[in-house]
């Protein structure tokens, strides 16, 4: 709830952000796709510095702080009368980096083989946030204005506060978890990883294309095919809610078909596709709305995927690196979008946008073109206390003579094994009866 909140009150500005910006003091295209993609910039410096500052302060003290730094950005930018101001404002709010906290603080509060089921429901609640903004910005800003839309956020930000402080436990004691958190040391095996920095480019590029269509696709609405502002949530809803019913079966067919990357590669020629077809398309209403369905099925098709993916191709003990990275990459692409975007729109106009998409689009299918084929294994995590580091080595081959084990791990600081299964082969009973783990149980 938290997440979903938070992020909430920072994509309600989307789809209505670039027509309320001409009205601010100072404004120019390139200052408004800064002011959409500033918070990212801030958010990818300080979200892994939070997460390392919250093994070591606690969780919930840099939780408030985030959102509190939230509310103070929203303010900022809801008293604006000149874009300067709500660049400053969004850059605040990008401050409030909590995620790494947030996910940090999940990981302590749930048990180990229920960690990837948590993961997942926050990464669902940031989609929905994401879906749900694209519909009640344009309400909202129907009602009350852009300005009300960050009186909203901060509003919403309070929430945030009440919940974490009322309805999310404390947890007991706090201790690193390597499948969710940044381990510092492993950041050259990750950045080494060519398999992971093809998704890194890959989430980086998406987030790049979805911010910079959002510094021109409130014109091309407006403008263009002549639909008021305030009628936009009426494109946005059937827009969202089909595109989501689309993607499940892709989804379905990658997974349990394990057609990952016919699926995956396949929804990025779609979005090239898309781009394409915005630039040389007649532009009406009826033709702008089956472009945004088709982008927004492949969008969150990838969207989906992608987290997915990373977890696939990272190693058991250095997926939350892993992930520190993919996330930081989310954040760079909103940045360069919303920037380029904006300087790009300044400089060469909608059509200018759109093949720079195209073009970004297009050099992330040839690198995805080259990619493995993922190996479909699940994360296990393994509780081994007791084990120490003269018999780690034997606990780690003892673990791959399971049938299904892919990969063992064991940090006996930790007291823990990150594994990789094939859960169509790995048996939990037969795990149980090990020596290393019934030694552990007997401890």
């Amino acid at each position: 709830m938290v997440v979903g909140i938070r992020m909430l009150g920072l994509f309600m500005i989307l789809p209505v952000f670039t027509i309320y910006g001409y009205e601010l003091a100072g404004h120019t295209p390139f200052l408004i796709g800064l002011a959409i993609g500033i918070y990212g910039l801030t958010q990818a410096l300080l979200q892994i510095p939070s997460g390392m500052l919250s093994d070591r302060i606690g969780r919930k003290p840099v939780v408030y702080a985030g959102l509190l730094i939230f509310i103070i950005g929203s303010i900022i930018a809801a008293l604006s009368h000149s874009i300067y101001g709500v660049i400053l404002g969004r850059a605040i709010q990008g401050a409030g980096a909590i995620s790494a906290a947030l996910m940090a603080l999940a990981a302590d509060l749930t048990r180990d083989e229920q960690r990837t089921k948590i993961m997942g429901t926050i990464g669902l609640s940031i989609g929905l946030a994401f879906s749900i903004g694209m519909v009640i910005g344009p309400i909202i800003n129907t009602w009350v204005g852009v300005a009300g839309i960050f009186w909203f956020t901060a509003l919403l930000g309070g929430v945030a506060i009440v919940i974490a402080a009322w309805l999310i436990p404390t947890p007991q004691s706090s201790h690193l978890h390597r499948d969710t958190e940044v381990v510092p040391a492993s950041f050259g095996e990750v950045l080494h990883n060519k398999q992971l920095l093809r998704l890194d480019l890959g989430i980086f590029t998406m987030q790049f294309v979805l911010t910079a269509n959002f510094v021109i696709l409130p014109v091309v609405l407006t403008h263009m095919t002549g639909l008021a502002a305030s009628d936009q949530w009426a494109v946005y809803l059937p827009v969202m809610f089909v595109a989501f019913v689309f993607m499940v079966p892709f989804i379905i067919i990658a997974e349990k078909r394990r057609k990952m990357k016919t699926i995956f590669v396949s929804s990025i020629g779609v979005l090239v596709l898309c781009e394409l077809l915005y630039l040389f398309g007649d532009r009406s209403l009826f033709e702008v709305v089956v472009i945004m369905l088709i982008f927004f099925t492949a969008f969150n098709t990838l969207e989906a995927s992608l987290p997915s993916l990373v977890s696939k191709f990272s190693p058991s003990a250095r997926k939350g690196t892993a992930m520190g990275v993919y996330s930081t990459s989310q954040f760079l692409g909103i940045f360069a979008g919303g920037a380029l975007g904006g300087g790009v729109y300044q400089l060469w106009g909608v059509n200018g946008v759109f093949l720079l998409s195209a073009a970004m689009a297009a050099v992330w299918l040839l690198f995805a073109s080259s990619m493995q084929h993922p190996r479909y294994l699940s994360s296990y995590v393994l509780r081994l206390e007791g084990v120490t580091e003269q018999l780690v080595a034997a606990a780690e081959t003892e673990l791959l003579s399971i049938p299904g084990v892919d990969e063992a791990t064991v940090v006996a600081d930790e007291g823990v094994a990150y594994l990789r299964v094939d859960r169509g082969v790995f048996d939990e009973d037969t795990l149980r009866t090990c020596t290393v783990v019934a030694n552990a149980c007997r401890g």
